[in-house]
């Protein structure tokens, strides 16, 4: 970790924050030669910038940070892997910082991916006054690296079984319970629809499909369940994707990932919940046995579903644990997919569909995200748009009609396994950064877990 909850330590040198705004103001307190020096080096307070000032006898005095806003949760990320090794402390010279941004930005900002490349170097260290918002803020970015690790790792140490013991050794942190069903079990215990997918994986490596259950909490509170879709890696099938499609396929367990990651926000923050965690974990392999274009699976719901094309797997694994989390009479649902090349289409990889059945809920969550720079988008469940997905000899198929709507269809397909009694979140993220921001490189990413751990926070109150 990073940030170390201390006062700072003898020597630790002092970051100040500063805006382009407040630039001039905050900066005319300087000694003549301090301003002169910034002048020299350009530094004008923009985001994302920063200048080290020493001292006359060439040590390091200060480091003045440009950023965007006192509060923005990336305020410092830039700084932990280019600052010279060592400890660094919130300075008063500058814009008072919030100390959670602080503490989170400088986290997610050091963050590497190192399971096969050692990192570069260590990153600087930020000594920080422990209070409960600073311990968030770092439960919080706990949450989202082990996210973007899960995503990160290749499917040859990502199948199904390795998913389900990342997701025991969270129960064992927790003292939840954990259970799975796996292999032909699945038809024993009525899940036909994820065995399906996911029959044709070599059981013998540990890529038998399975359903992986979490659950903690009381008895007496409400009951949230998350689900998310864990597809470790997916060829798309008999109908196979082109090599371009299936670069990063390892990354579509990424709903399981973040559906895992905000299962630890809310069991490490005690919020007053009864938890259940389900992921579908399945490869889309492709053998003589694997599912195939124009069969017919009967659901755990009792649903017909046709087989338009196996490359639309994620909500045929969906269904069956979307169907049994409901049985449960949840108080709120939610699922986590990487589930349509149409949600990028129409929103590009930084925002994640949103559907939701209560209009008042999803302009409350859109605008959540907004304030808290955790983007979601809302998206229509367009019910008129439900015939086509209609079958000709099965209740539903797993494709649309056309190329149109195809993340509406698809989360349509979903909402036909959820009650409509049920308080049931769909969410259609990419769970990938394509370019490098400060604190969010290139790779796995965490998408919309703060904005539901505060919507969470505010749903349910504190513990």
């Amino acid at each position: 970790m990073t940030v170390q909850l201390a006062q700072p330590a003898r020597g630790s040198v002092p970051v100040h924050a500063v805006d382009r705004e407040h630039f001039a103001a905050l900066t005319s307190a300087l000694d003549p030669a301090a301003r002169r020096w910034l002048q020299t080096v350009g530094f004008s307070g923009a985001p994302d910038t920063h200048a080290l000032l020493p001292t006359a006898d060439g040590k390091l005095q200060a480091v003045w940070a440009g950023v965007r806003d006192a509060s923005y949760p990336w305020v410092l990320a830039a700084l932990p892997n280019v600052l010279p090794a060592g400890a660094y402390h919130l300075g008063e010279q500058g814009l008072t910082l919030d100390p959670a941004a602080a503490a989170l930005s400088w986290e997610l900002g050091s963050y590497t991916f190192d399971l096969y490349k050692a990192a570069k170097r260590e990153p600087a260290q930020l000594h920080l006054p422990s209070t409960s918002a600073v311990q968030q803020a770092l439960i919080v970015a706990g949450a989202m690296a082990s996210t973007r690790d899960l995503v990160n790792t290749p499917a040859e140490h990502m199948g199904p079984g390795a998913l389900a013991e990342a997701v025991r050794l969270v129960a064992k942190q927790h003292g939840a319970t954990f259970k799975q069903t796996v292999g032909d079990k699945l038809l024993a215990g009525n899940f036909p629809a994820i065995h399906a997918v996911g029959r044709a994986a070599d059981a013998d490596l540990g890529r038998a499909p399975r359903l992986i259950e979490l659950n903690w909490g009381k008895p007496k509170h409400p009951k949230l369940t998350l689900v998310g879709k864990g597809v470790c890696f997916d060829t798309g099938g008999l109908d196979i994707k082109g090599a371009d499609g299936m670069r990063l396929m390892k990354k579509d367990m990424g709903g399981a990932a973040n559906a895992l990651g905000l299962a630890q926000m809310v069991m490490a923050l005690n919020l007053p919940v009864r938890l259940q965690l389900l992921i579908p974990a399945v490869e889309n392999a492709i053998a003589g046995n694997a599912y195939r274009p124009g069969d017919v699976f009967k659901t755990r719901k009792g649903l017909h579903i046709e087989i338009g094309n196996t490359d639309a797997e994620g909500r045929v694994v969906l269904c069956d644990a979307l169907a049994y989390g409901a049985e449960g009479q949840p108080d709120l649902m939610i699922d986590l997919a990487t589930l349509t090349g149409a949600a990028r289409v129409a929103l590009g990889p930084q925002l994640p569909a949103l559907f939701c059945r209560r209009m008042d809920l999803a302009r409350e969550l859109v605008d959540r995200g907004l304030a808290l720079h955790d983007p979601l988008w809302h998206m229509p469940l367009w019910r008129d748009y439900h015939g086509g997905i209609e079958s000709d000899i099965a209740d539903i198929v797993n494709t649309g009609k056309g190329p149109m709507a195809g993340a509406v269809t698809a989360a349509l397909f979903l909402d036909d396994f959820v009650p409509e009694a049920v308080d049931w979140l769909h969410i259609d993220l990419f769970a990938w950064n394509t370019e490098a921001r400060p604190g969010r490189p290139v790779g796995g990413e965490a998408q919309t877990l703060r904005t539901l751990l505060a919507y969470l926070e505010m749903r349910y109150g504190a513990a």
